[in-house]
């Protein structure tokens, strides 16, 4: 099926990527190369300790000021709307919206998944599991996710108990609920719809049948048919046409939670394929192909995708593993210890020989995969009056190595398979001092491709897909074969030692909440 296309009339797919921090708008050739890129930052709100917020109106203002200028560039080059087939969005998860349904306002700013406000609520939600219908081992079961202060429902319920006007509306049964993919595509093409790997992130639907679920209602203590939820489609669907600015008339044809994408744009379709993306958390994907596989070691289930691939038309699953402070423990020595910008850390990473005996866990937001512990904050350890800053920013990189191979001893456990090579992506990938303590604290092979957008190109992949202008983007796109790859020659002794060192650490530093 090729959607109307001629096959001579050239083809771009735009891919709307909104990240934590910034929003991101890209154009790709039918050939998967980059043409277009343009990025706008916004404001993060931090109005208590573990509090995480963004007004939303700054969000949709990044992606429509993108948009203008990507399109401006596009434009320049002298192509027109009209060559664009379609638009992809990926954005941040978990983080969500909610609104009036009479009166279409925004009823909060978005709290956004790193946002631990709700530790003392998850706490008391497990000390209660006898008195829920569902005991802690169904409740992942049925939703893929552990109980934490992660996903979208147990900050849904601590706003229901703490704002008043959210509990009117929702009592009046005139509350809307949406994730950021819902927010944006509402906003621009007034849709209220979503796709599975953002839905799965919410834990309130059943990650076998894709489907919101009653029994996790349940447990949230949440009332379904008080709360208005949007339809849940495949990633490659039509969720809507833009209906202003310069990309009006486009279709959005995909969407994807970002480290769906990013997997996606790593074209890891085949069972067996990790990834890493380094944002401000940092995200291990591993595709386990179409049933899931419920962790018993303190990893995420979740949807890596629903796309059509072939003859395969059903969602693929993942495991995954997932770090809340990667990218952002670099902003902390930039912004609060004044280490300087972040090629500076990279140097003075690379100026001393090892971590000098410091130890720094970053907790600044608990602990997630696999450890899941929120009675603990970030805490240096082993600090003289030898150490340098050079220590102290190997040891922020360090952090992430360690986390990661807690990751991945957990994944090889789960899937009963070990992971011989990592792909990485993010803004943290591009740093080769980080890049070879990845590898030489996990041991696995580092592939690091030349095209490090993964997440928007994944966007524009599931895009491109659902308009049929790729049948089978693992054969026809070839972006990910350019790469240079980092590989370590510690001894396994090493590689244990620190890591014992690590995990003693981690205990140290808990309990300070």
């Amino acid at each position: 099926m090729n959607n109307g296309f001629h096959p001579a009339q050239p083809k771009f797919i735009g891919a709307i990527d909104q990240g934590t921090t910034s929003t991101r708008f890209m154009i790709f050739n039918s050939k998967g190369l980059l043409l277009v890129s343009q990025q706008e930052e916004f404001e993060q709100l931090h109005p208590h300790p573990g509090w995480h917020e963004q007004r939303t109106q700054d969000i949709i203002t990044s992606a429509e000021r993108c948009i203008d200028k990507g399109m401006t560039e596009f434009r320049g080059y002298g192509y027109s709307t009209s060559e664009l087939a379609a638009v992809g969005i990926t954005n941040q998860r978990e983080t969500f919206v909610l609104w009036d349904r009479r009166t279409n306002e925004v009823l909060h700013n978005a709290i956004v998944w790193t946002d631990t406000r709700t530790s003392a609520l998850v706490r008391g939600l497990k000390s209660d599991e006898g008195a829920s219908s569902l005991s802690l081992k169904e409740l992942q079961s049925i939703s893929g996710l552990p109980l934490s202060t992660y996903p979208s429902a147990v900050k849904l319920m601590w706003l229901l108990r703490e704002d008043e006007n959210i509990h009117r509306v929702y009592m009046d049964g005139e509350l809307m609920f949406g994730t950021i993919d819902t927010f944006l595509i509402r906003g621009l093409t007034g849709e209220f719809v979503t796709d599975s790997t953002n839905a799965s992130r919410t834990m309130l639907m059943n990650l076998h049948k894709l489907e919101y679920d009653d029994d996790l209602f349940g447990f949230f203590d949440l009332d379904r048919k008080k709360i208005h939820l949007p339809k849940i489609l495949p990633s490659s669907s039509k969720f809507g046409v833009i209906q202003y600015g310069p990309l009006q008339g486009v279709p959005i044809h995909g969407c994807l939670g970002d480290q769906s994408a990013a997997l996606v744009g790593h074209l890891g379709f085949s069972p067996e394929v990790a990834k890493n993306t380094y944002g401000t958390g940092c995200f291990l994907l591993y595709n386990v192909g179409d049933r899931p596989v419920i962790s018993e070691h303190g990893l995420i289930a979740t949807v890596a995708y629903h796309m059509p691939l072939g003859e395969h038309r059903g969602p693929t699953y993942a495991l995954e593993g997932s770090i809340a402070v990667a990218g952002s423990g670099v902003n902390f020595l930039s912004n609060n210890l004044s280490f300087g910008c972040p090629h500076d850390i990279d140097q003075q990473a690379m100026n001393v020989e090892d971590n000098g005996g410091v130890t720094f866990v970053t907790a600044f937001s608990g602990l997630l995969a696999p450890y899941w512990i929120d009675d603990i904050q970030g805490t240096l350890f082993g600090v003289t009056a030898h150490t340098q800053r050079g220590h102290i920013a190997r040891a922020t990189f360090e952090a992430v190595g360690f986390q990661t191979k807690a990751i991945v001893e957990a994944m090889e456990k789960d899937s009963g398979r070990k992971i011989d090579v990592l792909a990485v992506d993010g803004g943290m990938s591009k740093s080769d001092i980080c890049m070879q303590i990845q590898c030489d604290i996990t041991g696995i092979a580092v592939r690091r491709p030349k095209m490090q957008e993964s997440t928007a190109f994944g966007a524009a992949i599931a895009a491109g897909v659902g308009v049929g202008l790729w049948t089978d983007p693992e054969s026809e796109l070839r972006t990910a074969e350019i790469m240079q790859m980092f590989e370590s020659d510690w001894t396994e002794e090493m590689r244990d030692q620190k890591f014992r060192r690590w995990n003693k650490a981690v205990e140290m530093a808990r309990g300070w909440v």
